[in-house]
């Protein structure tokens, strides 16, 4: 039984004093629902986000960014140390290891951000092939910064749809809008 209890995607404990009662809380949970059954878009690439930033392996933060086109996904990238330099959680970025508090010495971070990342394993050409209008959606879990939201502009990408409020998002904003870039914000609340 114990084994068949830990193979559960979800655990129900009856404390209810009457059936009518356990059945009220039962159709309250809304089980069937085709929400919890299937996740929409925007609830699958979200998470894809947070999996994506689990690899990542710097000191202050991890962030995680998918890039799609038409439901699939193009490119995926995570905030770290760029290839060949020792791993953030390794000692390879000085100003991640010093202490440094967030927001300050930017210019010294050896990390490149998740959208970074992914817009550079994508590609110009893979991002907005089919013109602007067709361009890919980029999802992250954080909102990007400003530089990163010049390079998203440069290639391409049409909509950003983040989760977690960053310290430049009004001047993200500003400048994804007057590029025509949609910024969303995802509501967490929405994953179960």
């Amino acid at each position: 039984m114990h084994a068949i209890a830990a193979a559960a995607d979800l655990t129900i404990l009856n404390a209810f004093a009457s059936l009518p009662q356990w059945h009220a809380h039962l159709a309250s949970l809304a089980l069937p629902s085709p929400h919890r059954l299937r996740p929409s878009w925007d609830e699958y690439f979200m998470r894809m986000c947070d999996l994506a930033a689990r690899r990542s392996n710097c000191m202050k933060r991890r962030v995680g960014c998918i890039l799609v086109k038409e439901n699939r996904v193009v490119a995926t990238g995570y905030n770290g140390t760029p290839r060949g330099v020792l791993n953030c959680n390794m000692g390879g970025c000085p100003r991640c290891n010093d202490g440094a508090a967030r927001g300050v010495a930017l210019d010294v971070c050896l990390c490149l951000h998740a959208e970074e990342n992914a817009l550079l394993e994508a590609g110009r050409a893979r991002v907005e092939h089919g013109g602007p209008e067709s361009g890919a959606i980029l999802y992250c879990n954080t909102c990007p910064c400003l530089g990163c939201a010049k390079k998203i502009i440069q290639v391409g990408v049409r909509e950003v749809v983040f989760s977690q409020s960053y310290g430049m998002d009004d001047l993200t904003q500003r400048l994804l809008s007057q590029a025509g870039v949609t910024l969303r914000r995802f509501s967490t609340k929405a994953i179960v």
